[in-house]
């Protein structure tokens, strides 16, 4: 990295940056023993992986990118499966629902897959998590909370909880509600017979051999904590994994302020330091509910990377994280647009500018070449009014428009123009419905038709955009937006469409004519 980017990183109003800067005063001579910076995400496999499950892991990879230019002290990032939780209820998005309903409370590992590919429920949902981040070309660790428990590798800060139980039960018991707290434990053991994590009282028998006794379908047990026999309570969970692994930064979710504040004092009670990071908003469906994994009401990466490619969904994820998004198909398009907007302008900027371009964000610096010729907006019109059109078709019409027209040219453009097909024929086509022409609106049509078919061949998009402007001012309506807006609804069925000048240049001037004539016969 150069002098000048870290000196522009080190004032940066980016919030990668403001979050990075956050680790640099965590250790200001670097992390004791040169151990790496450890970034945290965590995933619970109780339902399929969402977008929101993949934006934190964006997210979180977006500050240690910022951090790499701040410092050259090596960093680390695990991806956290919380696979060993009990099996709470039955996801309202899985086949198989009343066998899963057969395994109600035990570990997500121990419940029965019921996709029928996998080992377990969790290692199939654990299997598409570590796929959707492969695809984008993450680089991380995926740990499975089941491995680390029954490995061994958590006992030693087991032991500490047990050390600890009852200061641990000071700070959780009066977040409880009093009927909670009459059977509340922060361990969890797991039933020697039914296998189902247990929610029961637990006593410390020996805190330095792990042993632990609790009743379970009413008998005395005692048994260990270690190897796996037992699992904590989420909040102290996670307070313990950060202290046993030494995590550094982990983000989460506004929902999830009071747990961040009660794993935090956990952590320092278990002789740790809880990481830095932040709360950013959730993502809300087109309804306004909160997403969830087991309802299957948000979009999932399939879904945006059918509809527009992967950069804009990273751009999307980028903006405002502090801030409440819906996410649904409608959001796609503009963010599709916008994306590629804050990429043309990104080469004209300077640094400072360019550091606080999402773009930057999204690429890490390193952007890809190319350009787009027509946004994306633009396209979904085309392919809207062409009906049940090819990509070779949508090439063709492009030709009217675009120099040098081609795939080998514009391949960006070229993958995009699959997005607007399957776009367009799922949620464009659908929803158009083209109206008669009312009132002024014949006679500025036809206006407009006349004027069109006196253009010469080589008239340019502003050329047309000046005479539908023209048209606009003088055609006797109140204001240039209905004029527009007649022109959306009568020609191509929709209330809100492109700059009508581009568009009559890409779809070509005799197709435009028809779809005036096709208005006015109406």
């Amino acid at each position: 990295m150069t002098d000048e980017l870290r000196t522009a990183a080190l004032e940066s109003k980016a919030w990668p940056y403001e979050e990075a800067r956050k680790l640099l005063k965590r250790y200001p001579d670097g992390k004791p023993g040169g151990a790496p910076i450890l970034f945290e995400t965590g995933y619970g496999p109780s339902g399929l992986p969402h977008i929101g499950t993949f934006n934190e892991v964006l997210r979180t990879t977006m500050v240690r990118n910022a951090y790499h230019a701040l410092s050259d002290t090596p960093t680390r990032l695990i991806a956290f499966s919380d696979d060993m939780d009990g099996l709470r209820k039955v996801p309202d998005n899985v086949p198989n629902g009343a066998m899963l309903a057969e395994h109600l409370g035990k570990p997500l590992t121990q419940v029965p897959d019921p996709f029928g590919c996998h080992d377990s429920f969790a290692a199939h949902n654990n299997a598409t998590l570590r796929d959707f981040l492969d695809r984008y070309g993450f680089e991380y660790e995926f740990a499975s909370s089941t491995d680390y428990y029954t490995s061994g590798r958590f006992d030693e800060a087991l032991k500490g909880v047990l050390r600890h139980f009852q200061s641990i039960q000071d700070v959780m018991l009066p977040t409880l509600r009093a009927e909670r707290r009459a059977t509340y434990s922060p361990v969890l053991p797991i039933s020697p017979t039914s296998g189902i994590v247990l929610q029961v009282p637990i006593e410390v028998v020996d805190a330095e051999a792990g042993l632990i006794a609790f009743e379970d379908d009413g008998q005395r047990i005692e048994q260990s904590v270690l190897g796996g026999k037992a699992k904590l309570q989420w909040k102290v969970d996670w307070a313990m994994r950060w202290v046993a692994l030494g995590v550094d930064y982990e983000m989460a979710g506004k929902d999830l302020i009071d747990s961040v504040t009660q794993s935090s004092k956990i952590a320092r009670v278990l002789g740790g330091r809880p990481p830095e990071g932040f709360n950013y908003e959730m993502f809300l469906d087109e309804n306004g509910e909160k997403i969830s994994k087991s309802k299957g009401n948000g979009l999932s990466l399939d879904q945006w990377l059918t509809y527009g490619p992967q950069e804009s969904l990273a751009f999307y994820a980028y903006r405002e994280p502090k801030k409440a998004k819906s996410l649904h198909m409608g959001v796609i398009p503009r963010a599709v647009d916008e994306y590629w907007q804050f990429r043309g302008n990104y080469a004209g900027q300077d640094l400072k500018q360019k550091l606080g371009n999402p773009v930057h964000h999204v690429h890490d610096g390193k952007l890809p070449t190319g350009e787009l010729p027509v946004t994306f907006g633009l396209l979904l019109n085309l392919v809207g009014v062409m009906g049940d059109a090819s990509k070779a078709q949508v090439w063709g019409y492009l030709a009217n428009y675009v120099p040098d027209a081609s795939a080998e040219t514009y391949p960006e453009l070229d993958k995009l123009i699959d997005h607007a097909l399957a776009y367009g024929r799922d949620f464009v086509a659908p929803t158009l419905k083209r109206r008669a022409p009312e009132g002024v609106e014949v006679a500025a049509l036809e206006r407009l038709d006349t004027e069109l078919a006196a253009l010469p061949a080589n008239a340019s998009a502003e050329d047309i955009q000046n005479i539908v402007y023209e048209i606009g001012k003088t055609g006797g309506f109140e204001t240039l937006r209905d004029w527009f807006k007649a022109l959306y609804e009568t020609l191509l069925g929709s209330e809100q469409g492109p700059r009508m000048g581009s568009f009559i240049a890409l779809y070509g001037v005799a197709n435009s004519r028809k779809l005036i004539a096709e208005a006015l016969a109406r």
